[in-house]
């Protein structure tokens, strides 16, 4: 597909907030509120004369999301992208510039990010991060390339990206302590079964009904943390939708299409190889797919159709 060069007309807002924005941010909230107890508390105890502003400052770090440069200290160090080639900009610029005209969006806004993979895929982050494999920008025909900047660039219009790393963020020290939790409690399970098989029962029978009793009175918060996962996951698969859905009414949902069967074709060869080698495929169970951020092929494939149908 060949891009023209032409006048591009901005639209005045830029970005928003889709309801599976709002809908990710609210089912952060619990992890959030043990998130900033457990910060609150551990300030207190190490800084009984400030404990408030280690709380304050790490609330305020969620700015840090839309900052340039740690935006881009996150993709090259956490998510291991890299700075685009002289040769890999000049792949890229015509497709994105196409992208950003027809969405009425100045792509200058954005970074675009190279990951080194042999998979065909992308990605967007933050507030500014866009990225695709290698793989991608060495095998694609432009259009397809268009296509899949364009439902990148769906998410960040969508508000998508940077409500899931601040969701991300905000749930972390939570998460890292039940991380830790659960690793002690294997050392404990693990130390006194070398001393006693008893020892065991006795432990376990001691901290099950504790452990009981905390989830019956403080349900109203587990409850919530226990089905967020399954949640958050629904919300990614719809904001997966929505985003090809972006793609979709800028005119790219014959490339897309193309592409998603492209990728639906690999899944089931894989499978297929599997089979031939004696080998069972890996297929989720149920609970898995209930957390799969991705719809499955054919479902994404389903909702471009009415984009594809010849007008009238």
């Amino acid at each position: 597909m060949a891009f023209s060069r032409r006048r591009i007309h901005l639209k005045e807002q830029q970005r928003g907030a889709d309801a599976t924005t709002v809908g990710t941010l609210l089912l952060h909230v619990p992890g959030f509120l043990c998130s900033l107890a457990l910060v609150t508390g551990v300030s207190y105890l190490l800084l009984p004369a400030l404990g408030w502003l280690p709380p304050v400052l790490w609330i305020a770090t969620g700015a840090l999301a839309f900052h340039r440069p740690t935006e881009g200290f996150f993709a090259r160090h956490v998510l291991g992208f890299r700075y685009p080639t002289r040769q890999e900009r000049d792949r890229l610029a015509p497709a994105w510039q196409e992208v950003t005209a027809r969405a009425g969006v100045d792509g200058r806004a954005y970074e675009l990010w190279i990951e080194e993979s042999e998979d065909l895929n992308a990605y967007a982050a933050a507030g500014h991060i866009v990225s695709v494999t290698r793989f991608s920008l060495d095998h694609l025909p432009s259009g397809q390339l268009a296509a899949v900047l364009a439902h990148e660039l769906g998410h960040h219009t969508g508000g998508h990206a940077w409500s899931s790393l601040l969701g991300y963020w905000y749930a972390l020290p939570g998460r890292l302590a039940w991380a830790a939790l659960r690793a002690v409690c294997r050392l404990t399970v693990l130390i006194t079964s070398q001393v006693s098989p008893v020892v065991t029962g006795v432990l376990i029978l001691v901290t099950g009904p504790l452990v009981l009793l905390v989830t019956l009175s403080l349900w109203y918060l587990v409850v919530p943390l226990l089905i967020a996962p399954y949640l958050l996951a629904a919300v990614g698969r719809r904001a997966e939708l929505r985003a090809d859905r972006h793609a979709a009414a800028l005119g790219f949902a014959p490339m897309l299409s193309e592409v998603l069967s492209t990728m639906h074709t690999g899944e089931r060869a894989a499978e297929v190889a599997a089979l031939r080698a004696g080998q069972q495929p890996p297929r989720p169970g149920f609970l898995a797919g209930l957390l799969s951020s991705h719809p499955a092929y054919h479902t994404r494939l389903h909702h471009l159709e009415p984009y594809l149908r010849p007008p009238g």
